[in-house]
């Protein structure tokens, strides 16, 4: 077993001496660490799982029986809730860490979990970053799991059903923490200042530095907690303002993981603010991307798609300028790629929009799948080879070219769909023009 923040040591029973006590009065633990709740009641945020009867609360009260997930953005509290779940329904606590673990200790926890049962004692087993585990590692816990030898808690930054099998995520509560407020953030701060734990006072803080440190959180409390600290530690007369706080904390890490959710959630959001045309919104994400150093060419792949999805013939050339970009991505790579990107991100959200080349392959393609892919009509057919005369190929073709206007009525679909249309050109951008085309055409070759 990892020797982890909640281990307990030895093979006593949970209580005010396990590890995660004994730090928390440690004055030179972290002040993260230091500030963790002790009861349900400092727990901040995170109420929508906390109200009354909910099956987190009947957990930590100790009266719940059931498997937790616990899903959500770093410093929400994961961590937190699993020491309560711990302290308060008086069962055996283990922890892993899916970083450091394997199956063998997997294995060996579970072992020593079942021996407790049979006399009479249950074990939690928290497993933090569980998303990290192997199948094989995910595998050994289930049959545990399902016959309650351990009652498990697990904690991920990641959605469970990109990263847990669907066997344990069948015998768990999936529990979505959310990002704390930014009144979630300044009552931790603030707790911190003044509580005995963190600094009793010790500190003045300036209502300019706290601001400063709540905007760069992003809702993470540990990241507001280490802002503080980092900003405490190197004043010199006991106070703390923004100037302080800009010198010693760099920058807000960008909450992305490119191996994870997020980097679906922000793409997500990235290909639906161009389709939206928020030109701004896209940018953000955008940025966000560029700066958590998301892989250009895959940026550059998603313009592309969008070029034709969301754009399509309303502006034909958005698809040149994906294109474009996809190529100067791969001949002068980042930093300077990420003006064109930001060129082609630009072009596309602000183009006029159209769905139309989506929607008329997607009516095709269903038409194919209900059976409607009749026979070429003869005349249509190839003509080249020998025989082809003599199967009556190609007998009948109307050469467009010999028209005078290049149009002329000839039948070009199978019989089953004739008079079918599958291309619904939109009134937007050069479509518009497109639309009344479409229909001049369609009279010609039809013969209307």
């Amino acid at each position: 077993m990892s020797e982890g923040l909640f281990d307990v040591p030895g093979d006593t029973a949970p209580s005010e001496h396990t590890i995660d006590s004994v730090v928390r009065r440690d004055a030179g633990a972290p002040l993260a660490v230091r500030m963790r709740p002790a009861s349900l009641d400092e727990v901040v945020g995170q109420q929508h799982l906390l109200g009354p009867g909910s099956p987190l609360r009947r957990l930590i009260e100790g009266s719940g029986a059931a498997s937790v997930l616990l899903y959500g953005p770093p410093g929400t509290g994961k961590t937190t809730l699993a020491s309560l779940i711990s302290q308060s329904t008086g069962r055996r606590f283990e922890a892993l860490s899916a970083l450091s673990a394997g199956v063998k200790e997997v294995r060996a926890v579970i072992d020593v979990a079942r021996r407790r049962l049979s006399a009479g004692e249950q074990t939690v087993l928290f497993i933090d970053e569980v998303h990290r585990f192997s199948k094989t590692q995910q595998d050994a816990l289930l049959a545990a799991v399902e016959n309650r030898i351990v009652l498990l808690v697990g904690a991920t930054t990641e959605n469970p059903s990109f990263s847990v099998v669907s066997p344990l995520l069948s015998r768990s509560l999936v529990l979505q923490l959310q990002s704390l407020t930014e009144a979630d953030i300044r009552l931790v701060l603030d707790r911190a200042i003044t509580d005995p734990r963190g600094y009793g006072g010790a500190y003045s803080v300036t209502d300019a530095a706290l601001d400063h440190i709540v905007r760069i959180a992003g809702g993470d409390a540990r990241r507001a907690l280490t802002a503080l600290e980092a900003s405490a530690e190197s004043s010199l007369d006991g106070t703390v303002d923004v100037d302080l706080v800009e010198a010693s904390v760099d920058k807000a890490a960008v909450r992305y993981d490119r191996a994870g959710d997020q980097h679906y959630d922000v793409v997500s959001a990235f290909i639906k603010s161009i389709r939206g045309s928020d030109v701004d919104a896209a940018l953000h994400y955008l940025a966000r991307m560029i700066s958590a150093g998301e892989d250009p060419r895959f940026i550059a792949r998603r313009l592309v798609i969008s070029a034709s999805e969301d754009i399509g013939m309303a502006d034909p050339t958005a698809l040149q300028t994906a294109v474009a970009a996809a190529h100067v991505v791969q001949l002068i790579g980042m930093p300077e790629a990420q003006l064109t990107l930001t060129h082609a991100t630009i072009h596309l959200a602000t183009a006029p929009k159209s769905g139309a080349v989506p929607a008329a392959l997607g009516a095709a393609v269903a038409d194919i799948s209900a059976g409607k892919a009749g026979s070429v009509p003869p005349h249509l057919r190839d003509g080249h080879y020998a025989g082809a005369a003599a199967l009556g190929n190609a007998k009948g073709y109307k050469y467009p070219h010999d028209d005078p206007d290049g149009v002329l009525a000839q039948q070009y679909p199978p019989d089953e769909i004739v008079g079918r249309d599958y291309y619904a050109p939109t009134n937007h951008g050069v479509e518009r023009d497109i639309q009344r085309r479409v229909e001049k055409l369609r009279k010609i070759v039809r013969g209307r």
